[in-house]
Formats: C-alpha cells, structure tokens, sequence
C-alpha cells in the first residue's frame, strides 16, 4: 500500500536523516573538503537507446548487479536481495537537460530512481514507490544539506508501472524544471532553494537504478515506511525498464575543474578541448566511421573541396594536352614545310636531269 500523508510526513524527517540511502547517492572525493580531480565532461548531446544496444562501458558503468538490454529496454531487475542494479554515467553535465523514457518497477518497498548527483551531493532526483501506480516523487539537495523538508513533492502520473513515460529535467543555473512526456510539472527557482545555498549548481553526472528501499536489514525504519513497506522477496523479480535516454550538457569543454571549495558554480572552470566522450561518441576508429562520424556540413565542405581538386587537375590535363597539341601542329607544319622543300628540290632535279639527259642524246645523233 502505498503511504499515508502521515507517513509521507514521517518520510520528510527520514529524509532529512538519510538522504543517501534515500537515492543511492555517494561521493568518493567531496571538493567542498579536499582537492579533488576534475570531472570528465559530456561537452555534447547524446541518444542513448537501450532497447537496440547495451550501455557503452566507456561511457557508463554498472554497478550493484547486472543490467539485461532487450528490444524491450534495459531491465533493471532485484532478483533477490542484496541485488540494486545501477548504471551511473562516467561523464557529468555542468547544466543540461536529461530526457528519460522509462517504465517503473512494482513492488512494495521498490524504488525506482534517476538521479543527477555532483562530487559534493548537488542532487536532482525522480523516484517512483513500488507500491504506488499513481504518483511519482521530485526531489532535489544541495550540498547534501538536509535542513529543509519541503523539498520531496509528490506529483500524479497515468499508470507509471505499466506504461512508458518520458521523464525530463531542464537544469541551468536560475531554474530546475521537471517534466513529464514534455508537460512542465514543476519548477524550483535559484532563489527559493534556501537563498541558492541548496540550489543544484555543480557538475553532476546521471545515475538510474533501482533498489529495496523496503528492505530493513539495510534501512532505517523511516526509509522502510517512506518506501512503502517491507520488501517480500517472495514475489521477485521486481524490474525497471529504461528504453531511451537523452542528455544534453549545456557546457563545452573537456572537463570540470574545482576551483575551490565552495560549491558555487562560479567557481567551476570549464577547460576546453575535446571531451572523450564526445570522442567515443562521434569520432570512432577507422576511416569510414570517421568519414559516417562527420556532420553533413563537414561532408559537404569536403565534397566543394574534392571537385575543386578534380577541377584543377582537369584544368590541368586540359592546358597540358593543348600545349601539347600546339606543340604537335607545329611540329607538323615544320614537317609538311620540310617535305615540300624536297619535293621542290625533287621536281627541279628531275628537270635537271632531263635537260641533261636531251642535250647527251642530241650530241650522239
């Protein structure tokens, strides 16, 4: 059953207290306390279909089970417990919007989450309660500050566990929107997240899984009731279903460095150059890749540049076989020249020759 208002209050307070396990969120170096090394950037869009591949290593990296892809999408499945299938991406986004389309598992006590997570627990999240086929739930922490309990709101969707929905978020650095199939649900401004103390304003990178939030061997007893329940791992598998995903970085650049540790987004420098995941995405190994790789404008420019070259070897060709031909009539002329000067000197020699020839016989006689 999904919870009460009471317990979704109560869920407020274990919120405050356990946002990670909330959303599965952690942080290996916190720049708000230690030097820490910059995050590789996205510095592009991409489509990412998992209901026709599986997620490029390079670019993501599963964790906490396996993933199986099928013309259907990657499923996300607890086949039993301790199982929390997530795939994290190895790039971040330094603001941008993500685009997911997704089916959410059933379940009491089964959470289905995407989340946009930074180095120092800057978070955007979607979360969907198993045991609720009605509602979704918007999220969102700054700096891991859990001050504040007015964040988690919940918001009416058709069916969530049995039909595909996009889910989207458009993220800069005045505004968080969420959306549902392109239909704006909700909007959180710089200003109204406690000053922008808590407002999301660094690097982060997209994480989507699922997990037993219902499981009280791993949870608190507030994130059991806020997740609706105790899991039943009687009634396994439970499986999230991601079909496609769209992400678009607003920055460009190679990487996000940490200017100090504040956490304010002034203070992120954007190094330029060539992400690697641009590099993985669209300039791929070997010639003809390189060559399907290029925009049609790149293709084009070469193209106008490949018939200027045909064009000037024609050219080319054209003035070198003229030449050559004045060269040929000339030298034709010279011969034809040549030719009747010996046959004038042919004709005068044979008339000689007859003159001397008449006078021989005239003086025998």
């Amino acid at each position: 059953m999904f919870p009460s208002i009471r317990s979704v209050a109560l869920a407020g307070f274990a919120a405050s207290l356990l946002p990670q396990a909330l959303a599965q969120t952690s942080t290996s170096c916190n720049p708000l306390n230690a030097t820490c090394p910059a995050d590789a950037a996205l510095g592009t869009n991409a489509t990412f279909l998992f209901n026709e591949t599986s997620a490029n290593s390079k670019l993501w990296n599963t964790t906490a089970g396996t993933i199986d892809y099928n013309s259907t999408g990657g499923q996300f499945t607890i086949s039993e417990k301790g199982v929390s299938p997530t795939l994290i991406s190895n790039f971040f986004i330094f603001f941008g919007r993500v685009d997911v389309v997704l089916k959410a598992a059933s379940g009491q006590g089964i959470v289905s989450s995407i989340v946009l997570e930074s180095d120092d627990l800057d978070e955007v999240d979607f979360e969907w309660i198993g045991g609720n086929n009605t509602s979704w739930q918007s999220n969102y922490f700054g700096k891991g500050n859990t001050t504040s309990y007015d964040r988690a709101v919940w918001h009416d969707v058709d069916d969530p566990q049995g039909t595909f929905h996009n889910y989207s978020v458009d993220w800069t650095k005045e505004k968080i929107d969420w959306y549902v199939d392109n239909e704006l649900i909700r909007t959180l401004n710089y200003e109204d997240a406690n000053g922008g103390d808590n407002f999301p304003q660094t690097p982060m990178n997209i994480r989507l899984g699922i997990w037993a939030g219902g499981d009280p061997d791993s949870n608190s007893y507030w994130t059991v009731q806020w997740s609706g329940g105790e899991v039943d791992y009687d009634d396994c598998p439970f499986t999230m279903s991601v079909r496609e995903v769209f992400v678009q970085d607003y920055s460009s650049g190679k990487e996000y460095k940490w200017g100090d540790h504040t956490g304010s987004y002034d203070s992120i420098e954007i190094v330029n150059g060539t992400s690697e995941a641009y590099e993985e995405l669209y300039v791929p190994s070997g010639t003809k890749a390189k060559w399907d790789s290029l925009p049609t404008w790149a293709k084009a420019a070469i193209g106008v540049g490949s018939v200027a070259v045909v064009a000037v070897a024609a050219g080319a060709f054209i003035l070198f076989f003229l030449k050559k031909r004045r060269e040929g009539r000339a030298a034709y002329q010279l011969q034809e020249q040549n030719m009747a000067k010996e046959q004038e000197e042919l004709l005068e020699y044979k008339s000689n020759y007859q003159q001397i020839k008449g006078n021989s016989t005239e003086i025998h006689r």
